[in-house]
């Protein structure tokens, strides 16, 4: 499957912890949320999910960006 644009949205703000832990996606604050987003695969996307169930964090919303 080829990559497509992701945009994650987790509650809560991340701050300087997300850059080390999702430093591979752009991490930008979202009013109370922090927003991440990149290009992935599936595998990829799987990955970020798991790194997001892994620190405890509360999924808000996950949308692909491209069809």
């Amino acid at each position: 499957m080829r990559p497509h644009r992701y945009r994650i949205i987790v509650s809560g703000s991340l701050g300087e912890i997300a850059l080390e832990i999702f430093g591979d996606l752009c991490v930008e604050s979202d009013g109370a949320n922090t927003g991440l987003s990149g290009e992935l695969d599936q595998a990829g996307l799987f990955g970020v999910l798991a790194r997001i169930m892994e620190f405890g964090l509360e999924l808000v919303a996950l949308n692909r960006l491209d069809d």
